[in-house]
């Protein structure tokens, strides 16, 4: 059984003050298969006093300086790609092509970083007066369960960019990611105390970052529920927050587009990882000409899409990351049986011959109109809904009549078209005609999706205040 008994600070493995665990279980069979130790109050402080006191130097550091230790972090997190994709594979139970996806996508945003810092102006002049970008300070990082290691490097590039100090508190799911990406990080040759991280609850380490006064920004990514409370503590010490939440984007198919080749990739885009994903396309919006055309081509689409073992190269969609999130899945399928909807494919139970892990059938609704449970609450799950328009302008405001607005999906043969109907949704983020991620371009979203922007010079920047000097 593997045991992780250590945290990560001041540039050091210590035992933790806190002498709580937590079992780790597989998802694919639901087997412990180790255990944590988790940091307390006490840790969270002195991980917080090592950033402070590491900031009065750090935040001194010159461009190159920075540049080289994002060159350092990122050839350090290289050498280790494999084992940072395996152990997702393993632990969270992300298919093998999604995981190495993950992963390539936070190789890239450290590179991001530093292309935005060499280019950054961090003093100009504007109208008779000097502006400096100045480095805010101590940073709390909080990362999810469903790509954390991807969050913990962009996040940490990010701040070390703009000279800030962290301490990161990853999912306590994610021990075993979170200990290869600190022997990574540790490797890079960081100054001490410039990155921390306590394996801990967001009701203990979250909590102290969320309220100690000495905390100058919290970067989180997660639910919007927990978002919310986050920004409520924060704003008790005037805390600075990035938050990138939760998500109920739709993909437009336009009524031109080839949709034997569109609809098997918004499956993939609304399903990948079974859809534990905060921008997945589960809204997915058809011209109500072409309902029963789009069903037929579900269901021969989504047998092809292979359920199963997540390490497995031609498999699709793997298991839920706990027992505790199959569970909730399967209450949104019934809520959808319950709210009149039809079930094209998939339904209630795991499918056959994977009972003994977190598997839950691709499931797609028909039959749903805009105001239903199953078409406006985030299900994080492989559970979507088909929802017909007459005109484009209805898909538009379908699209828009959401509390979110993380993300957005737009399938037309005319591109330009294409375009122009992104240009009226009302998201951070949208995708014309595949699913695109772009490390230079500012991600984050509307509405209930969050606040602030990540990756790049814009990401980088929300780790700065302007500061004017007037001679």
């Amino acid at each position: 059984m593997k045991v992780i008994d250590q945290i990560y600070i001041n540039g050091s493995f210590v035992k933790p003050h806190g002498n709580q665990f937590m079992d780790l279980i597989n998802p694919l069979n639901q087997e412990i298969f180790g255990k944590v130790a988790l940091a307390d109050e006490k840790d969270t402080q002195l991980a917080i006093q090592a950033a402070k006191t590491a900031f009065k130097s750090f935040s001194k550091t010159t461009v190159a300086e920075r540049v080289s230790y994002l060159e350092k972090m990122h050839q350090a997190v290289s050498k280790r790609k494999q084992d940072l994709i395996d152990v997702m594979v393993y632990e969270f139970g992300g298919p093998v092509q999604f995981s190495t996806a993950v992963i390539q996508n936070g190789l890239d945003a450290i590179q991001a970083s530093i292309t935005a810092l060499k280019d950054f102006k961090f003093v100009s002049t504007v109208g008779t007066s000097q502006v400096r970008m100045e480095s805010l300070g101590v940073v709390g990082i909080i990362t999810p369960w469903n790509a954390s290691n991807m969050f913990i490097v962009s996040k940490l590039s990010s701040a070390i960019a703009a000279g800030c100090t962290v301490v990161i508190k990853p999912s306590e799911m994610s021990a075993m990611q979170t200990q290869i990406i600190a022997e990574s990080l540790h490797e890079a040759g960081l100054p001490a105390g410039v990155f921390n991280i306590l394996n801990g609850l967001g009701t203990v380490v979250g909590q102290e970052l969320s309220t100690n006064k000495d905390v100058s920004k919290i970067s989180f990514t997660g639910s919007t529920v927990v978002g919310k409370a986050i920004a409520v503590h924060a704003v008790e010490t005037m805390k600075r927050v990035t938050l990138e939440l939760g998500g109920k984007s739709a993909a437009i198919l336009l009524d031109d587009v080839n949709f034997n080749e569109a609809i098997p990739l918004a499956l993939f885009g609304g399903l990948m990882s079974g859809g534990q994903v905060c921008t997945a396309g589960t809204r997915i919006l058809i011209p109500e000409n072409r309902l029963e055309e789009v069903k037929q081509i579900i269901k021969e689409t989504i047998p092809t899409m292979k359920v199963g073992n997540p390490s497995d190269q031609d498999t699709a969609i793997g298991p839920l990351v706990s027992k505790k999130q199959y569970l909730r899945v399967q209450e949104y399928i019934q809520l959808g049986i319950d709210e009149g909807a039809e079930l094209v494919v998939g339904g209630l139970g795991q499918p056959e011959g994977m009972e003994s892990g977190n598997f839950v059938k691709p499931t797609v609704f028909a039959g749903v109109t805009n105001d239903m449970r199953i078409a406006q609450e985030e299900i994080f799950g492989p559970v979507l809904v088909l929802i017909t328009y007459k005109i484009e302008e209805e898909a538009i405001a379908i699209a828009n009549d959401s509390i979110y607005g993380l993300a957005g999906y737009v399938f037309a043969k005319d591109v330009e078209k294409g375009r122009e109907i992104a240009a009226q949704i009302d998201a951070g983020h949208i995708s014309v005609n595949g699913l695109k991620h772009d490390p230079l371009a500012p991600f984050g979203g509307f509405k209930q999706s969050g606040i602030g922007r990540e990756f790049g010079a814009f990401g980088m920047s929300a780790y700065l205040e302007p500061k004017t000097i007037l001679v």
